[in-house]
């Protein structure tokens, strides 16, 4: 996409990233609904208005930033659906499950854009205006969902990973673990600026996408 201006990569990015990030928050409230916690869904948050979820620096500020930078990752939050681990009948196992929702969900809408892509590509010889814009954005949305899915499988807190991971943890390791998440946003920042996101997501960000690239038809 770097033929692309500034303004039409916001354009191109601007939904995939936002219906990424909501969606993804909604995956978690939504499990945690099957398995007994109606908190988000009592304050209304089971929904995919965009406006009930957005964080102005994770879903606005952050992307913006890494989008002009051209850092080669695209990442943000939205704000955190509530989630009350003492209506679960078990709360360190259930609580993996609604950690697991958030990256499920990213996968099935990169898959669903790599459906629009595919409709891109099939369009193209037919008029290039409509399979250009369906082409590019469904190229973000396998991107934004991809990178979302990884970065939240890493074991830091308070990522989706270390939530998974805390599941499988007997109880007084996982009460340690848990005291990182104090310091889990200065980790991330740190892999982002030294390189070491792309060393830990490269590879696997690599065979997902030209898997769903394919899917899509490129």
């Amino acid at each position: 996409m770097n033929e692309l201006t500034l303004i039409q990569r916001i354009v191109v990015w601007i939904l995939p990233v936002i219906f990424a990030i909501t969606v993804h928050e909604v995956a978690h409230g939504w499990i945690a609904k099957k398995l007994g916690d109606n908190t988000a869904s009592n304050l209304g948050r089971l929904t995919l208005n965009p406006l009930k979820h957005i964080d102005p620096i994770g879903t606005i500020i952050l992307p913006g930033i890494l989008l002009i930078s051209l850092t080669g990752y695209i990442f943000g939050w939205a704000k955190p659906v509530p989630v009350d681990p003492s209506n679960f009948k078990n709360p360190k196992r259930d609580m993996a499950y609604v950690a697991l929702a958030g990256p499920v969900s990213n996968l099935l809408m990169a898959l669903i854009w790599s459906g629009i892509m595919h409709i891109g590509v099939l369009t193209y010889n037919i008029s290039e205006a409509i399979a250009l814009p369906l082409i590019y954005t469904g190229t973000a949305g396998i991107s934004i969902n991809l990178i979302l899915c990884l970065i939240n499988l890493i074991p830091i807190p308070p990522l989706d990973g270390s939530r998974i991971l805390v599941g499988f943890l007997p109880d007084k390791l996982a009460i340690q673990f848990y005291k990182l998440e104090r310091f889990g946003f200065i980790i991330l920042l740190a892999l982002l600026v030294s390189g070491g996101l792309n060393t830990i997501l490269g590879t696997p960000m690599y065979i997902l996408q030209q898997w769903f690239f394919s899917l899509g038809g490129l």
